[in-house]
C-alpha cells in the first residue's frame, strides 16, 4: 500500500525521480530503524488484600492474530519476570521464584485485548511498581502501575443487651496497615447524639494483620449508628438502624487510589514516511 501511494507521485523529471527515489529508499530505511508503531497499552489497579487473589489490570489495542501477541509482566527490582505469555501459552523459565505458582494471565481473553494478570496468595512483599509490556503483529507498548498490599475485611455489626444497657459492636478480622475506627450516631430527626467508645486490636497469628474490635455503648432506640474502620487503602463501614421494634444493619467496603498510566498509540511508520516525498516536491 505504501509502494502504491509512494509511485502514484511519480513525475516526468528525471530530477524529481531521483528524489523519489531517494526517498523510497528512506522510507525502507526507516521501516527497518522504526520498525512497528507503538499501541497503546493501559494499566489499572486497586490494592491487593493479603492471602487472597487480585488482578492487576492491562488493556491493549487487539489484534486478531493470536500468535503474534506476547505479554510480559515486570516488577521494578526483581530480577526475573513476573509473568510471560506468547504464541497463545505461558513461558515461565525466566519467571522469578517469588512468584512461581501464583501468577496467570486470562488466555481466553488475550485475543480481545486483555492482558491483566491474576496474583494468588497475595505478599505483603508483592507491592511495587509493576511494567505491564505488550507486542502484536501491529506494533508495541507498555504501562506502569504502583501495587499496593494491605489487609481489609468487611466488619460484622451487632448488638450486645446487658443490665446496664445496649452496647453496639463493629469487629473485623484482618486490617493492615493498624486503622483508625470512629463512630458517628444521630438520632431519628437527624440530630447528633453524644456517644462514648472503646476499641482494641489484636494482633493476628501470622504477625502482620490484626484483628479489630470497637465496642459503643449506651445505645438508644430510634437512632442509627455508623462504623468506620479505614487506613491508608481501604475503608469499611457498619451501619445500624435501632428502633423500639428492629434492628437493621449495613455493611460496606471500598478500597481508596485506584491508579493508572498508559503509553498511548502514534501513527505507524509507512504514514509518517510517506510525507517526506510529498515536502522534497513541494521544494
Amino acid at each position: 500500500l505504501c509502494g502504491n501511494v509512494v509511485l502514484s507521485f511519480l513525475p516526468n523529471s528525471m530530477t524529481t525521480v531521483i528524489i523519489i527515489l531517494v526517498a523510497v529508499i528512506a522510507l525502507i530505511i526507516g521501516f527497518g530503524v522504526s520498525g512497528k508503531h507503538s499501541i497503546s497499552v493501559t494499566a489499572l489497579t486497586s490494592p491487593g488484600n493479603i492471602g487472597q487473589r487480585s488482578i492487576l489490570g492491562c488493556t491493549f489495542e487487539p489484534d486478531i492474530w493470536m500468535d503474534s501477541i506476547a505479554i510480559q509482566w515486570a516488577k521494578e527490582g526483581v530480577a526475573g519476570l513476573v509473568h510471560e505469555f506468547k504464541d497463545g501459552k505461558d513461558h515461565l523459565q525466566e519467571q522469578d521464584p517469588s512468584f512461581q505458582g501464583r501468577t496467570a494471565v486470562f488466555a481466553d481473553q488475550v485475543i480481545g485485548g486483555n492482558a491483566s494478570l491474576e496474583l494468588r496468595d497475595v505478599q505483603l512483599s508483592d507491592a511495587g511498581t509493576y511494567q505491564c509490556s505488550v507486542t502484536t503483529a501491529r506494533g508495541s507498548g507498555a504501562a506502569v502501575l504502583r501495587y499496593r498490599t494491605g489487609a481489609f475485611s468487611i466488619p460484622m455489626v451487632q448488638v450486645e443487651s446487658s443490665s446496664h444497657g445496649d452496647t453496639l459492636q463493629c469487629a473485623a478480622p484482618r486490617w493492615f496497615p493498624r486503622p483508625a475506627v470512629h463512630w458517628t450516631a444521630y438520632g431519628a430527626t437527624g440530630e447528633r447524639l453524644p456517644h462514648a467508645a472503646n476499641t482494641s486490636y489484636e494482633l493476628n497469628p501470622e504477625n502482620i494483620t490484626v484483628r479489630v474490635v470497637s465496642f459503643l455503648h449506651n445505645v438508644t432506640a430510634n437512632a442509627t449508628y455508623t462504623c468506620v474502620i479505614e487506613n491508608s487503602i481501604a475503608k469499611a463501614m457498619g451501619n445500624i438502624t435501632v428502633t423500639d421494634f428492629s434492628i437493621t444493619k449495613v455493611t460496606n467496603l471500598q478500597l481508596v487510589n485506584l491508579n493508572a498510566e498508559s503509553v498511548s498509540s502514534s501513527f505507524p511508520a509507512c504514514q509518517w514516511m510517506l510525507l517526506l516525498p510529498l515536502y522534497l516536491l513541494s521544494i
